[in-house]
């Protein structure tokens, strides 16, 4: 008899159906699986079938042959164990047909017949609500993620017996033994961390400053300064004067979680924005993602949030250079063998660096570095991803008298979200129907349009490229960072002033790499 399964995977941050398939007839007793396969699913026959023997399901002698498809996509992972045992099942006359019909099946197979959670979840129900999937049989431990998706009925089981008595049950649904899973509700999106604020940090006026402008265009920004001037403490306060996440944002970040297994039994939805600080060592496949069964990499888990490297010259020169790619097409792109995947990685980058190996250049006093050995310590970042960087400015050493004033007259978050809001409201009034969200994400043809210059600043600007000696990219940025400044201040016009503040941000970077 033949039997078909629908069930989902995952390919790159995308979701597809697909279908198990299995036959069973007479013929020399085994199960045969085809198709594309890795390991893992290879392997799934003996845990279905022990783990159906030890739900009490006797297989009689037959040649049971499994199909999954697509058969042109490569089949990873353990998610297609339930799917298995149900098609055998079905197909063997132990299930109706009835029971699987619209119906989606995801799940891993212990030996003792426990169900247990694979990643890609949130997903897949997208995908299945978009073909007009009925309900989704889901492990239990992944039911509130499944449950974020409405319109489509979710069922959670903890075991291959308490599935079995599900599907056996057709007619008997209405009495619900097992009850369609309650949708999973949201209160609230985003909001700010009490845990920290900006009104904690005393002193570093220009820093926050830098760090507000940032934010407000969402311009990737490098802080350079002595250690202990406060900015690790700056950075991850970040996210306390970003905006809240839509809830179309929640969906898009928390498919790339789900996908790369970090939702956690009890999640459902990231609701804040994503604040990641790897630690110098990691590897150039953690940090881009990929493997042997690619998986999103750091740079694509702080989708729509930052990226905090800290002490970013310590960080392998090969590593740094990733970021080419991603600061300036918000994605990264992973080629193996059997296709290519595209993960998104659309963030915003906060570094910060000591000056020099020791950290307290050019204070000669303390710093004993030479000048080798100083040129050495920064030709770790090279040219193209500081050119990629829009905002660079100086984390100096905190005075003794603003470390001991009264923090109650610093500016709380709220209170420099409340600007960055409405500069980007600003910026999504500009660019309606246009794709653009931020002024960041301007490209070189459009700031024409976008960014005009009076006589003076174009004059102004103009000199400013000649002495400097800037790249065009560096040009486009200061005048993207001008932009910025003006909606902060409620200015239509891009002023001299603008420009003069957007210079400093670059003039830094000039003075350290010349």
């Amino acid at each position: 008899m033949y039997s078909r399964v629908i069930t989902g995977a995952i390919r790159g941050i995308d979701s597809v159906l697909a279908t198990v398939e299995v036959d069973a007839s007479k013929g020399m007793p085994g199960i045969e699986m085809v198709g594309q396969l890795d390991n893992a699913v290879r392997e799934a026959k003996e845990r279905v079938r022990v783990a159906l023997k030890n739900a009490f399901v006797n297989i009689p002698p037959m040649r049971i042959t499994v199909s999954i498809s697509p058969a042109e996509m490569r089949k990873e992972g353990a998610s297609y164990d339930l799917p298995i045992a149900v098609g055998i099942l079905v197909s063997i006359g132990l299930i109706p047909e009835e029971g699987i019909r619209d119906t989606l099946i995801l799940g891993e197979l212990g030996l003792d017949g426990a169900v247990h959670a694979v990643r890609g979840v949130l997903p897949i129900v997208q995908k299945a609500k978009q073909e007009h999937v009925k309900r989704c049989i889901l492990p239990m431990t992944n039911v509130r993620e499944g449950a974020v998706i409405d319109a489509i009925e979710i069922i959670g089981v903890g075991s291959l017996t308490e599935t079995i008595s599900y599907l056996r049950e057709v007619e008997e649904r209405k009495a619900q033994k097992i009850a369609p899973a309650e949708r999973t509700l949201i209160e609230s999106f985003g909001g700010t961390d009490t845990n920290v604020d900006f009104a904690e940090i005393n002193g570093q006026e220009a820093v926050k400053r830098a760090v507000e402008v940032a934010a407000a265009g969402f311009h990737h920004m490098l802080m350079i300064g002595p250690p202990g001037s406060g900015k690790t403490m700056i950075a991850k306060r970040i996210p306390t004067i970003l905006p809240d996440l839509s809830m179309e944002e929640c969906l898009e970040v928390s498919t790339i979680y789900s996908v790369a297994g970090q939702l956690g039994d009890s999640g459902a939805l990231i609701t804040k924005r994503p604040f990641i600080d790897p630690h110098h060592t990691i590897s150039e496949q953690a940090l881009a993602g990929g493997g042997r069964i690619p998986r999103p990499g750091v740079i694509s888990l702080a989708h729509r949030g930052v990226l905090f490297m800290d002490e970013l010259p310590e960080f392998r020169r090969n590593t740094i250079e990733i970021l080419r790619q991603p600061l300036e097409d918000k994605q990264i792109h992973i080629a193996r063998t059997y296709g290519s995947f595209v993960y998104p990685a659309d963030f915003m980058l906060a570094a910060a660096m000591n000056p020099c190996p020791c950290g307290y250049f050019p204070d000669r006093s303390r710093c004993n570095c030479s000048e080798v050995e100083i040129k050495k310590y920064l030709s770790r970042i090279s040219g193209p991803v500081l050119d990629r960087i829009d905002v660079v400015t100086e984390a100096p050493r905190v005075d003794i008298h603003q470390l001991s004033a009264a923090g109650g007259q610093n500016e709380h978050s709220a209170v420099i979200k409340a600007r960055v809001m409405e500069a980007r409201e600003r910026q999504s009034r500009r660019y309606q129907g246009t794709g653009y969200r931020f002024n960041a994400e301007l490209r070189a043809g459009d700031i024409r349009i976008f960014c005009k210059l009076d006589a003076d600043g174009q004059a102004m600007m103009e000199e400013i490229f000649t002495i400097m000696n800037l790249s065009a990219r560096a040009y486009h940025k200061i005048i993207k960072v001008a932009r910025t400044i003006a909606d902060l201040e409620g200015k239509e016009d891009i002023r001299t002033e603008h420009i003069s503040e957007a210079v400093c941000y670059r003039r830094n970077d000039r003075k350290y790499w010349g």
